[in-house]
């Protein structure tokens, strides 16, 4: 069953052994950073902070920071469960010649589309508290690095809506807090948030939920087309439509069962210098102009969670946020694109600086072909900095694979692509700010159609049946003991002490 509200997922990790109570009184000036950082890179559990000086509400760091984690936001074991579920709606038409009995499936299958329909509700435990003074230093916003402008507010759900349409978005745009009542809020001009903002004018209505259910606050980073809100693609991924509740002070809806709520506006001739702030890509993002967000009133839930994260140099929480999205959104783009075979974002990338995508080649240029279609597909890939091509057998989730394929096929003057256009505000790579050049690597084999007259080399493979005989005599060679002494260990900078218990052995 899908989780209603933060506090049901954190009371879920809790029992199920996920989450760590943190009594001790810790500092939201870099303490619970510092805390939270080593936990993520040990790939340790949660944490919920319930001494956190200077404020009377706890802070909960970590609660997508293992696949485990991040798939059980979902109700699910694994992510890729969650992208077949996905798979599973979207192949919802009858093939030609259907009986009866089979469109009346295919119609069943229609009914977890209802889930996309937010439900509008009278009360929300949201504003358990409402309060029209509000002061953002109550709240303990975290300043997670040295060089930070300030204290940010990094798990934010910004809402807004289209002043023509009247349709929601939800981004996640992270805002320094400059005082009692005004933040910055980072939306970069590729965001949907930014292009609300410029439709509404000088002054743009804004709430900002702090701390939802775990599907809604991973739709939030999701990089959807404009055509599709946050909240219906949430219900859609949790089987169950979000509750809304009318906002208090502005002309907006925002999730009925959220921690804490902020309201105001958002006042486009305010600019102000926002950052530095230590980001997601390993260094800080540089100082920038940007909008100011007015608060007007910030309402919560009683004893509300203040949910934050943390980003830095990955791995971080962020990498599986980014897993997600990237085994989600697979079956998306295999309907646009269905040679698409697999596709890996690698942490190391920060998820749009690198993407492997293995493909089934069909004809000449094919893998150029789908570099163009890759970066003309909008927010999902459109930045990405470095795009590799392989074939269909090459195993895109093993990095060490594809660089072998890669350095192995590569004639730079054939298979390289450089293409000028957007980047993300982010790369500080380019020679500009959000404009630069982008390469594609086509690493698929070659044959006569695209120039390569000599003969392909055949890859190195032992025949099947070798394999088996082994495989059945393992124990009696013995290699079973010489597998479980090495491990991983030689590969990672521990050879002697891995040779050492393999001469034991």
């Amino acid at each position: 069953m899908p989780f209603d509200s933060l506090r049901a997922f954190a009371e879920a990790l809790q029992r199920a052994g996920e989450l760590h109570v943190v009594k001790a009184q810790v500092d939201p000036y870099l303490e619970i950073a510092e805390i939270t950082d080593r936990v993520v890179k040990a790939g340790g559990p949660a944490l919920l902070f319930t001494n956190v000086k200077g404020s009377r509400f706890d802070v909960l760091t970590n609660q997508f920071g293992t696949q485990r984690r991040m798939a059980r936001a979902f109700d699910a074991n694994h992510l890729d469960e969650v992208a077949a579920r996905l798979r599973a709606m979207l192949d919802i038409a009858p093939p030609s010649g259907a009986s009866i009995g089979e469109k009346l499936g295919a119609m069943r299958q229609l009914a977890p589309l209802a889930n996309a329909i937010p439900k509008t509700v009278r009360k929300g435990s949201c504003q358990d508290v409402v309060i029209r003074k509000p002061d953002l230093r109550e709240l303990p916003v975290l300043t997670t690095w040295p060089l930070d402008g300030g204290p940010f507010v990094t798990l934010p759900l910004v809402i807004t809506k289209d002043p023509r349409t009247g349709r929601p978005n939800v981004g996640m745009y992270r805002m320094q807090v400059y005082g009692p009542t005004e933040t910055g809020m980072h939306w970069q001009r590729h965001k949907q948030g930014r292009a609300h903002a410029d439709a509404w004018g000088d002054r743009v209505p804004v709430a900002v939920a702090i701390g939802s259910d775990p599907v809604l606050t991973y739709a939030a980073s999701a990089p959807l087309p404009p055509v599709v809100d946050e909240f219906a693609f949430a219900g859609l991924l949790r089987g169950k439509p979000v509750e809304l509740v009318a906002a208090k002070t502005v002309d907006l809806k925002v999730p009925a069962d959220a921690e804490f709520v902020l309201e105001g506006y958002v006042d486009n001739t305010d600019v102000r210098m926002e950052g530095p702030f230590g980001d997601h890509t390993g260094v800080y993002s540089l100082a920038d102009r940007y909008p100011t967000f007015h608060v007007t009133a910030i309402t919560h839930r009683r004893d509300p969670i203040y949910a934050a994260t943390v980003v830095g140099k990955p791995p971080m929480e962020d990498a599986w946020i980014g897993k997600a999205t990237e085994r989600i959104f697979l079956p998306l783009l295999q309907m646009v694109l269905p040679e698409v075979v697999d596709m890996n974002l690698p942490v190391e990338g920060g998820f749009h600086n690198l993407a492997l995508v293995s493909i089934k080649k069909s004809y000449p240029g094919h893998a150029k072909k789908v570099m163009n279609a890759l970066w003309g597909l909008g927010h999902m890939m459109m930045l990405t900095r470095v795009l590799v091509i392989v074939d269909a057998d090459v195993d895109v989730q093993d990095p060490r694979s594809v660089a072998w394929f890669v350095f192995n096929n590569l004639a730079p003057d054939r298979d390289l692509v450089m293409m000028p256009g957007p980047v993300d505000d982010l790369d500080h790579g380019s020679y500009s700010v959000a404009y630069g050049t982008k390469i594609g690597i086509d690493a698929t084999r070659k044959d006569a159609s695209e120039g390569y007259h000599r003969e392909w080399p055949p890859d190195i493979v032992m025949d099947d049946a070798t394999k088996q005989t082994v495989s059945r005599r393992w124990r009696e060679y013995g290699l079973d003991r010489i597998e479980k002494a090495l491990q991983p260990d030689a590969w990672s900078g521990q050879g002697p002490a891995a040779v050492a218990r393999l001469d034991r052995t």
